[in-house]
């Protein structure tokens, strides 16, 4: 049976990559077409039309940038275009290119039309985005020999490659680099629709059965994230075959990720943690996020790219000029009195 025919045959959480979600990379899990993404309606019609596009010109795609919070499918997406260009793909990201020359061993062994796709490209060194901008623009490298009177400059003609860049900061980005992206794209948080439907292709692909409420609880609790549906899915499935019946359901659903922490509305430990103080010790807010992160003993990073966006999207926090404050609708998930004048 084939992975498109699924659909006619099928009655602790954060989206950063983990080890258990390199597997779930390299899996079937992973769509490897355009036609076989689920959600980002547009992001798709879009790469769908310029890839068409490309291919009738034998012309290289225009440069990509995505940008989103972790775990939406930006490096599935690196690796659909590569395979709908029939390409390779070389991986890398920001902090691991520290020097030029760590950029140019990559950029020379491309071939034409490969993908080079870039994670975390606003981390990238300012003299490697410096090193990048003429490979973008004109598919060439500018690097000098010797020093001094005998310093000489050489341009090295590379292959028409395709940068794909994804961030989670896209005002990091610096202006120059931003600017040699043809197509730019923010890709959202799923639909829990959409997340049902990742939730029983999975499923199927991994031959757990489970039924129509199991996969709607399960894409309620997973944070609009299609990382997370399938790292709960995982959970979930281990949960069923030890201590119940081996198939899905809401109530195996509700048993297995109360043990994992995550509540009706797919927030973790964390994120209740994460609340709890601002309530706490801070009586709702505002408070500075340095302020946040000093006091949870959490990076920066970690509070701002993997906890706010859903606690920002769901209505439980408020950006503001003075720094954050929890919304009235927070206290009442948290069945904490009101105290102050919290957010609406």
């Amino acid at each position: 049976m084939t992975e498109k025919s699924w659909a006619d045959n099928v009655g602790a959480v954060s989206p950063r990559a983990r080890e258990e979600d390199v597997e779930l990379e390299t899996s079937p899990l992973r769509p490897t077409r355009l036609c076989d993404y689920v959600g980002q309606l547009n992001t798709v019609e879009t790469l769908t039309i310029a890839i068409e596009a490309a291919l009738a010109r034998d012309e290289p795609l225009d440069h990509l940038l995505l940008h989103g919070p972790p775990g939406l499918g930006k490096t599935t997406l690196a690796h659909i275009v590569a395979r709908e260009l029939s390409a390779g793909i070389t991986i890398t990201s920001g902090p691991a290119l520290e020097k030029g020359g760590d950029l140019l061993g990559i950029l020379t062994h491309l071939e034409d039309r490969d993908v080079l796709f870039v994670d975390e490209i606003h981390r990238l060194s300012r003299s490697v985005e410096e090193f990048l901008y003429p490979a973008m623009e004109d598919f060439a490298v500018d690097f000098v020999f010797d020093k001094g009177v005998h310093a000489r400059s050489h341009r090295f003609q590379l292959k028409r490659f395709v940068l794909v860049g994804a961030t989670t900061r896209a005002g990091l980005l610096s202006a120059p680099l931003r600017d040699r992206f043809g197509i730019f794209r923010s890709l959202d948080f799923y639909t829990e629709e959409e997340l049902v439907t990742i939730a029983r292709r999975s499923a199927f692909i991994l031959d757990i059965p489970m039924d129509e409420a199991g996969a709607a609880e399960l894409a309620r609790r997973a944070r609009g994230t299609p990382r997370i549906v399938n790292r709960l899915l995982k959970r979930v499935r281990d949960f069923a075959q030890v201590r119940g019946t081996g198939r899905i359901t809401r109530d195996t659903v509700e048993k297995a990720l109360a043990l994992e922490g995550v509540d009706e509305q797919g927030l973790t430990p964390l994120d209740r943690r994460y609340l709890n103080t601002i309530i706490q010790y801070y009586s709702g807010g505002p408070v500075g996020i340095e302020a946040m992160a000093a006091t949870l003993q959490e990076e920066t990073d970690t509070l701002v790219d993997v906890v706010e966006p859903f606690l920002l999207k769901i209505g439980f926090l408020q950006r503001t000029s003075q720094g954050r404050r929890v919304s009235r609708a927070a206290y009442q998930h948290l069945k904490v009195p009101v105290q102050g004048e919290p957010g609406l």
